[in-house]
């Protein structure tokens, strides 16, 4: 062989190795999942229920970083600045990627220009819990209850998401009543089973805990339908047509990443929610799992951001300055 063809085989060779090893260390690099909430939360919970199955499906570690504040703002920040090259990913809800943008003014990002849409996790709803004690055996009764009783019906809530709820049952049905701010629903809830507060909007997983228990009565789910999980519980929008305020968390990146990538990560993470354990684990908190594509992924984003804007404008909320 002419030694010049000899020396570029060689070399052609040693980059090809040399490469492969590139790839081998990048692959096996582990996947950093940013959670823009604190430990504990629902987003939480299902981001770390599902990057365990991912990181099976992937052959890859995955690990969870809880970066909490300014409503979602610092997490969502750190991975739309981050190198767009599959290990760092966003597990956010609805509040983060939709409802910012409705109610604040100062959001340096925009979701579906500055992130890469990858797959579905979760879909949950919030419940209406009242005392057992309570006259009101259902909605409309608690609805009539409202209008009969103006200014005196009191409802706990701990995020914008279940104030603006409050305020969209009020306007669409002529109530008054009043929202009480807490820095959590438990606190909400113990309230209620207390006396001292009339109901509370709360997730599923806290809600199953104390109706089980006898002290709390679900009357309705704030989804367009009833929650699979909880079929017994009506629907608000059965009482109010229209009413819908569904929840959702959902597996993005930074922009940029790869069309390769991202098949790669929804397949993992559809595999994943197919399986029951993770069926099971999410319906102990009332919650679905919820397969989508990429394009899926996106569509949601937009309608969302349209959709929350809208109820925003609609209670007359104006955007503030987030803190």
């Amino acid at each position: 062989m002419d030694k010049r063809l000899f020396l570029q085989s060689l070399g052609a060779a040693v980059a090809l190795v040399a490469g492969g090893d590139v790839l081998a260390q990048t692959a096996a690099r582990p996947i950093r999942v940013v959670v823009p909430l604190a430990v504990g939360t629902s987003n939480d919970f299902v981001a770390r229920t599902i990057a365990q199955y991912m990181s099976v499906g992937l052959a890859q570690t995955m690990v969870i970083d809880n970066k909490a504040g300014a409503n979602g703002i610092i997490g969502t920040m750190d991975v739309v600045k981050s190198a767009p090259d599959g290990h760092n990913l966003l597990v956010a809800s609805v509040s983060p990627l939709a409802i910012n943008m409705a109610l604040y003014s100062n959001v340096p990002y925009v979701p579906a220009r500055d992130l890469t849409p990858i797959a579905g996790v979760s879909l949950t709803n919030n419940v209406l819990l009242v005392n057992a004690a309570h006259p009101a055996k259902t909605f409309a009764e608690f609805l009539d209850h409202a209008k009969k009783n103006p200014r005196s019906v009191n409802i706990g809530s701990s995020t914008a998401a279940t104030e603006l709820q409050i305020q969209t049952m009020n306007r669409m049905a002529g109530t008054d009543m009043q929202v009480v701010a807490y820095k959590g629903a438990p606190a909400a809830i113990n309230d209620v089973i207390g006396g001292s507060l009339t109901a509370v909007l709360a997730d599923p997983g806290l809600s199953l805990t104390q109706t089980k228990g006898g002290r709390l009565r679900a009357l309705a789910v704030s989804s367009l339908k009833r929650n699979p999980i909880t079929p017994d519980w009506p629907a608000m929008s059965e009482t109010l047509p229209g009413f819908d305020f569904t929840f959702w968390n959902i597996l993005v990146g930074p922009a940029g990443l790869s069309r390769e990538a991202v098949n790669r990560l929804n397949g993992a993470a559809n595999a994943a929610l197919k399986q029951k354990d993770v069926v099971d684990k999410f319906a102990q908190s009332g919650t679905i799992p919820l397969m989508m594509s990429p394009e899926e992924v996106k569509g949601l984003l937009v309608s969302e951001a349209a959709k929350w804007a809208k109820l925003a404008k609609d209670a007359n909320i104006k955007p503030e300055l987030v803190q």
